[in-house]
Order: C-alpha cells, then sequence, then structure tokens
C-alpha cells in the first residue's frame, strides 16, 4: 500500500510540535522552579520537604504568593512603631529573670506586629507562611524560635537556646518593625556567677626580703 507523502509530512510536523511544546512546558517548569527556589530560599527547601514532591511545593507555594495578595499588608505607623519597640525593650530587658516569658511574649509580640500590619490572625504555619511571601529570608528566624518554645515545652531547652531564640526573634522583629534596623543591645547570657575572693595586696613592710615591687 502506498503512503501519501502528505501525510508523512503532516505527521512529521504534528509530531515536531508536540516535541515544542513539550520542550516550551519543560522550560516554563525550570524558569518557574527557578524563580520561586531564588525568592523563597530555605523556605523552598523547607516546603518541598513538608509536600513531599517538588510539584506540590510549587504549588504550596504559588497558592500562597496568591492568597497574601489579596492582604491588605500595610507599614506601621510611627506611633505603633515606637510602641512595639518600647515593648521589644521590656521583653529584651525581662528575658534576664524570666527567659522563658520573656520568649513567649516576643513570640505574640510577633503575632501582634503582623496583626498590625494587615495580616490575619492564623496559627503559626498559617502565619509562617504568609510571611515567608514578603520576607522569606527571615521566615526561617520566625520557625527557629517557635521551634524552641515547642522544644521548652516538652523540657527539652536550655537557658541558652532561649537566648538564640530571643535573637531569632529580634531579626524577625526588626524586618517587620524597623525595616533591618537594629533595636537593642546583645541578649546576655543568664547564669550564676561564682564570687570572686578578694585579695588584698601587701603593705609594703610585708613583702619577704629581697622581694623588691616597684
Amino acid at each position: 500500500m502506498d503512503i501519501n507523502p502528505q501525510w508523512i509530512w503532516i505527521a512529521a510536523a504534528a509530531v515536531a510540535v508536540v516535541i515544542a511544546i513539550v520542550a516550551i512546558s519543560a522550560g516554563a517548569r525550570r524558569a518557574r522552579t527557578a524563580r520561586l527556589r531564588e525568592h523563597f530560599g530555605e523556605e523552598y527547601k523547607h516546603t518541598i520537604e513538608a509536600a513531599g514532591s517538588r510539584t506540590r511545593a510549587e504549588q504550596e507555594l504559588i497558592a500562597r504568593a496568591e492568597e497574601v495578595k489579596t492582604f491588605d499588608i500595610r507599614p506601621l505607623s510611627a506611633a505603633d512603631r515606637d510602641r512595639f519597640t518600647s515593648d521589644w525593650r521590656r521583653i529584651e530587658a525581662r528575658f534576664i529573670e524570666r527567659p522563658t516569658t520573656a520568649v513567649v511574649e516576643a513570640d505574640e509580640l510577633i503575632n501582634a506586629v503582623m496583626t498590625s500590619r494587615g495580616y490575619p490572625m492564623a496559627d503559626f504555619e498559617k502565619h509562617a507562611a504568609h510571611l515567608s511571601v514578603k520576607h522569606p529570608k527571615v521566615v526561617e528566624h520566625y520557625r527557629a524560635g517557635h521551634a524552641v518554645l515547642d522544644s521548652h515545652g516538652r523540657g527539652m531547652i536550655s537557658t541558652e537556646g532561649l537566648r538564640q531564640a530571643m535573637l531569632h526573634y529580634r531579626t524577625l522583629f526588626s524586618e517587620l518593625v524597623n525595616e533591618g534596623a537594629d533595636v537593642a543591645q546583645d541578649i546576655p547570657v543568664s547564669r550564676e556567677v561564682a564570687p570572686r575572693p578578694i585579695v588584698r595586696e601587701p603593705a609594703p613592710d610585708e613583702y619577704p626580703r629581697g622581694d623588691v615591687r616597684k
């Protein structure tokens, strides 16, 4: 049976079109992956681990970005910024005597700042997801600080661990309130210090013979 050359050309053209579509689609997926990885950074890896696959993770990241577009995110007023900064300094000062309470209050203050800026009330995971869209470089600090609270609730964290949580929260607080400006001095380590014995310097006439002090 003779095959019409025209059909051969049509079939070849159809195959070429399919190949081109597949190539374009693959290129678009690679470009999307590159954009998402560049924007979200560590959050991109975290989402893949949580979702179990790259495809589901990328769909989740795109969905949360679309969701955040519907929020009325706004900068803080000068009065709110001053008030929150004052609250933060008070919380840091409390860390020495009550480190756990200070970390809990830091977590609550972050939530208050987010609400004032237009983020909806939500649980921790939702807050972290929303933050990752506009603050992808600091959301990992939010996760790290909150993880310390969870560990402390199970009796698995030290005072130094709580101090590290405060540092994580400070980084996020600074980003949300002061656009990266530092807001306080370093968090001191809370620990017991043994009193040092008082050593009396001998009077000049008490030095042994031959021992000359200048």
